[in-house]
């Protein structure tokens, strides 16, 4: 496979990176690579050679393909949740219904590979998605459809959603809707409207559907969105320590 972009010699002294910039090299290969070819067939030699590394160094951060697109989206999942709460704190309605997943899908389209993670594109994303354990394991997590219905009911409670829905309707319903923001690069037509009028024109449906007349309180909105964020971290966390664990044994 040929390298998107010409790349510089592996290692030389002009570049001369430190483990830090260089696994920051390491994960900007890895992927632009997976992204265009696939994990399946994106190599360590490919990646070693679009990042400007050798492929020894590679080995000094990661012990296997696996183990760096492991660490690769994982870094994705967490830049991708930070980015997330970042603009719905600046946002004056981001906590409403409409506020949280508008600032969401720009979150997300902001990254092609969280994307494909996203919806699990198995183009992208290929084989990885049948090893046990992985990353998807807690996306996947049955118990994750509850979390969803215990959000939307504590945003009905707290004001912030109509409370004349059943919440596992609307919690399903705003599923799609991010699913199909996530498959947006694929586009329905060759005239799709930009991107950015698409998430806001969604915004602007899901805050007349469901948004209470009163205008709910944004606040108290952006409060359970910070709550459920740092659990859902903790879940992440505790899935990873014993992901490595058992990598370990």
């Amino acid at each position: 496979m040929s390298a998107l972009s010409h790349s510089v010699p592996p290692d030389t002294p002009a570049t001369n990176p430190t483990n830090a910039d260089r696994e920051r090299q390491i994960f900007a290969a890895a992927s632009e690579l997976v992204v265009h070819y696939g994990y399946d067939k994106t190599t360590i030699d490919d990646i070693a050679r679009e990042a400007g590394v050798s492929k020894g160094a590679i080995y000094l951060h990661f012990k296997s393909k696996d183990d760096l697109f492991e660490a690769l989206l994982r870094r994705e999942l967490t830049t991708y949740a930070e980015r997330w709460l970042e603009l719905i704190d600046a946002d004056p309605n981001g906590g409403t219904i409409a506020g949280l997943y508008k600032n969401s899908l720009y979150a997300l389209n902001s990254s092609k590979l969280m994307a494909a993670m996203f919806r699990q594109d198995t183009r992208v994303l290929g084989n990885f998605l049948r090893r046990r354990p992985n990353v998807f394991r807690g996306m996947r997590d049955e118990h994750q459809a509850s979390h969803r219905y215990v959000f939307v009911k504590m945003m009905q409670d707290a004001g912030a959603v109509r409370s004349d829905l059943d919440p596992r309707v609307i919690a399903y319903i705003l599923d799609l809707i991010a699913h199909g923001m996530a498959g947006l690069d694929d586009g329905l037509s060759s005239d799709r409207p930009p991107i950015d009028e698409l998430i806001e024109g969604i915004a602007a449906i899901m805050d007349s559907a469901l948004t209470p007349a009163s205008g709910g309180n944004s606040e108290t909105g952006k409060a359970i969105i910070r709550q459920i964020a740092a659990a859902g971290r903790q879940r992440f966390d505790k899935a990873a320590a014993t992901d490595r664990e058992r990598g370990a044994s």
